[in-house]
């Protein structure tokens, strides 16, 4: 049996902020640690931020924006990254981590893998949805999963969960722990509360159930004040609301493993997953529920 104390980050992103946002995940990474966890996961997009202005459909404020997104994307072989993987290293724990990728002028929506060795795996989600193709590029990319000291890790972010071949590659790969990586969620000002916080949930749970792994599923906040200091100018900047969504940890067997934060608050879901040492007599070579 093997013990691995894991965090899901609950936090809103420093917007269109790269070393702010850097900073603000070094001291996750540093917390996480200080908790004893061996692995902290940060919701997708988490650096510089999932850019919702794209529902906004302003063509004028949303070219500015884009100019920002890219501006404040990081680069995979860039000082952001090694700056992570530096706390990562120094602190022993592994770090799971939601970024815009920047290659030239094209975005991806890339998940970043550094091991406590400091070890940086990434893999790119390969067709972003709906207004997201907007921002983000496509690509022909696996996804990330990786044998490490702490267990079989594999990563989808938000509608990369419903690819059914992405899916069946890490469920073919018998991950144990599986961080599901959810951008946040918000809507417009009148409008009820964005039911898809719900069917992320109900996702993150089929996911455990199915491939009998754990889920972390870490979600951003989303409030309205963040939209206002990251813009000074944009009329609709009133437009979007909403708590973003509540991050949770998962057995195998669905359940919860830890009390939620409230939706709104920022801060670390920490919980205790046992996993086999061996692959035999799991389904699927995957973790078992916590004795």
């Amino acid at each position: 049996m093997k013990q691995v104390r894991v965090a899901a980050v609950q936090a809103e992103p420093k917007w269109l902020n790269k070393a702010a946002g850097i900073e603000q995940v070094t001291e996750f990474v540093y917390a996480a640690a200080d908790a004893d966890c061996q692995l902290v996961a940060f919701p997708e997009t988490f650096l510089p931020g999932f850019p919702w202005w794209m529902w906004l459909r302003s063509v004028e404020w949303g070219d500015e924006f884009q100019a920002r997104y890219l501006a404040n994307s990081l680069s995979a072989e860039g000082p952001e990254l090694r700056a992570v993987s530096y706390a990562a290293r120094r602190r022993g724990i592994a770090v799971s981590l939601g970024f815009a990728e920047r290659v030239g002028r094209q975005v991806f929506m890339s998940q970043a893998l550094v091991e406590s060795t400091g070890t940086i795996t990434i893999a790119r989600k390969a067709s972003p949805v709906g207004l997201e193709q907007s921002v983000f590029a496509k690509c022909t990319s696996t996804p990330l999963i990786k044998a490490t000291e702490h267990g079989r890790i594999g990563v989808l972010g938000g509608s990369d969960h419903a690819d059914a071949e992405r899916v069946a590659h890490l469920r073919a790969a018998r991950e144990q722990i599986h961080v599901a990586a959810w951008s946040g969620f918000t809507v417009a000002q009148g409008d009820e509360p964005d039911p898809t916080r719900d069917v992320a949930c109900a996702t993150s749970v089929r996911y455990a159930l199915d491939h009998a792994t754990f889920v972390i599923a870490p979600v951003a906040v989303v409030p309205v004040s963040g939209w206002e200091v990251a813009d000074s100018s944009g009329p609709d900047r009133r437009l979007l609301h909403g708590g973003g969504g509540v991050s949770r940890v998962f057995g195998p067997s669905g359940q919860e493993l830890a009390t939620p934060l409230p939706e709104g608050e920022e801060g670390l879901v920490v919980a205790d997953l046992t996993l086999l040492s061996s692959i035999a007599g799991t389904r699927r070579g995957a973790a078992l529920t916590p004795a």
